[in-house]
């Protein structure tokens, strides 16, 4: 195998206790038609969404269903698991036909690896030690994520009390759709500025959006 994954185990902390499961993780279908990582990584993607899952509730635990759904899909998609992929070398492992760069390894295709790693993982140490992978990895884009949140509404505040010495006007101007999933409409307004619109699931969504939408046109993001 022309990978060490001797380095990989150090890399992220963990001593497979099954070699072979964990070259399997590492095995595209390209590779080895038989003995590759598709199941590994049909498992992993069920894991990686359970733990995200968990935490987005922590994080999150006023959103609403549907706004919960929405950040779950940007943090469990290809381009996303792609993303943790690169962030921790993964394509230096990758045992996939006819390549000869690290380059050519497609996005998909890490994602899937990335997967299927963390349904090895889970086999191997168990779902503590899978969530500890998954948090390690993906602790940024989870804080990215609650930083935009918050952000938004706070710069605005913070900007009006300095300069104006009041806060935002928020005003809600209308509630249509079914009670389970209504479409929220409110304004924002500053002193000295029009009222800037938007529209949300939520409340709170509705006015973190206006809100940043302001900062724009004030130039403040």
């Amino acid at each position: 195998m022309k990978r060490d994954l001797i380095n990989f185990q150090k890399q992220i902390g963990i001593n497979f206790k099954n070699q072979k499961l964990l070259t399997k993780s590492f095995t595209h279908k390209s590779f080895n038609p038989i003995e590759n990582n598709e199941k590994l990584e049909f498992l992993g993607d069920r894991v990686l969404g359970l733990i995200i899952s968990q935490n987005l509730l922590k994080f999150f635990p006023n959103d609403k269903e549907g706004d919960l759904d929405k950040k779950l899909a940007s943090l469990v998609n290809k381009k996303q698991c792609a993303t943790i992929a690169k962030d921790i070398k993964l394509q230096d492992y990758i045992l996939i036909k006819n390549s000869k760069s690290n380059a050519t390894v497609e996005n998909k295709i890490l994602s899937d690896c990335l997967e299927s790693v963390i349904g090895c993982i889970y086999l191997d140490q168990g779902l503590d030690a899978a969530e500890k992978f998954i948090i390690k990895n993906w602790h940024k884009y989870l804080n990215k994520g609650l930083i935009t949140e918050r952000d938004a509404k706070t710069k605005l505040q913070e900007h009006s009390l300095k300069l104006h010495k009041c806060l935002p006007v928020y005003k809600l101007l209308d509630n249509k759709g079914p009670r389970h999933k209504p479409l929220i409409r409110v304004s924002v307004k500053i002193k000295n500025s029009k009222n800037i619109t938007a529209i949300g699931y939520s409340k709170k969504e509705a006015e973190q959006k206006a809100a940043k939408k302001l900062l724009g046109i004030l130039k403040i993001i």
